[in-house]
């Protein structure tokens, strides 16, 4: 009879999404400011850039209705958002 092995835990900086939201959000609206700063050049590439800050921002939006959720205590919340 085989036992399952022990699995450490994942330290908690390494499952957090607030650093990648905000990294990749931050790094959306660089790009955005150089896209619109540089004129008709990257004209093309402004769609894009405002999609990125537009994803970015509903992602921290359904992070943080779900950690509210987690920490009123809601039934259909995720587990383990703090």
């Amino acid at each position: 009879m085989s036992e399952t092995p022990h699995v450490p835990q994942i330290p908690a900086r390494l499952t957090d999404p607030r650093p990648v939201l905000a990294i990749g959000t931050v790094l959306w609206l660089v790009a955005t400011v150089v896209v619109w700063a540089s004129g008709d050049r990257w004209e093309s590439a402004r769609p894009a850039c405002l999609a990125g800050l537009a994803v970015g921002a509903l992602a921290y939006g359904v992070f943080w209705i779900q950690r509210r959720a987690a920490r009123r205590g809601s039934k259909g919340a995720q587990v383990g958002i703090e």
